[in-house]
């Protein structure tokens, strides 16, 4: 099975290389646990190894999403329209946006040959549409326009805050090959603990087991040796 690197240091060695390709990962988890910096990280692989990706935007304007890469030392701004395009849907434009994600974004999907997709965050994307039953289409049409482009994506998508184990609205969970989660603990010391999980991930091995990770200057890394 043809594999594609994350560019999450430790997190490929838990899944026998990166995630199988064609797969929709959803990665979840709560506010602060570096989802939206695990689709930057997982973007800028593709880029530095030539690849072209999407990443689309609902938490932040198109700078913002410029300048959070950069604070890592990814220079997106230079690859820009080029071989990474950045589109934002704006949630309190909802039909405007909505039009946009079904033709503008499907449309560019589809010309450019992107082989990365990032959704962030497929929570606020659900929120565009008035009834769950349009919601759970429209996700699940999504999903398939972007494996039937050939993509490998990751959504990112808020847990439940009554439930950290699921998802806002359950529903991306059921629409993905695979699922991560991200997960924070407050210690005896008062301090952060951050832990990882594959949930799922279908069509493969992977590890199981819960992994300490850390968010540096230099993005995420997962400590995959470390025991908890």
């Amino acid at each position: 099975m043809e594999r594609v690197p994350t560019g999450i240091y430790g997190l490929d060695e838990m899944m026998g290389g990166g995630f199988p390709k064609g797969h929709t990962i959803v990665v979840m988890g709560a506010y602060g646990t570096g989802k939206t910096t695990f689709g930057l990280q997982y973007i800028w692989e593709g880029v530095k190894r030539g690849e072209k990706g999407i990443y689309l935007s609902l938490e932040e304007d198109v700078e913002s999403v410029l300048a959070s890469a950069e604070s890592f030392g990814w220079d997106f701004a230079a690859h820009k329209d080029r071989n990474l395009f950045i589109v934002r849907l704006d949630p309190q434009e909802a039909m405007t946006s909505v039009r946009q994600l079904k033709d503008g974004f499907v449309r560019t999907l589809k010309e450019i040959g992107a082989t990365r997709v990032v959704v962030d965050s497929i929570t606020l994307l659900a929120m565009l549409f008035e009834d769950e039953a349009e919601r759970r289409r429209e996700i699940f049409n999504l999903a398939r326009s972007v494996k039937a482009a050939g993509a490998t994506s990751v959504f990112t998508a808020e847990v439940d805050p009554r439930n950290p184990y699921v998802t806002r609205d359950g529903l991306a969970e059921y629409v993905a090959d695979g699922v991560i989660l991200l997960r924070y603990e407050e210690t005896a010391s008062r301090d952060l603990d951050l832990t990882l999980r594959i949930v799922k991930m279908r069509r493969t091995r992977h590890s199981r087991k819960i992994k300490p990770y850390r968010i540096t200057d230099e993005g995420i890394i997962v400590l995959s040796e470390a025991d908890l």
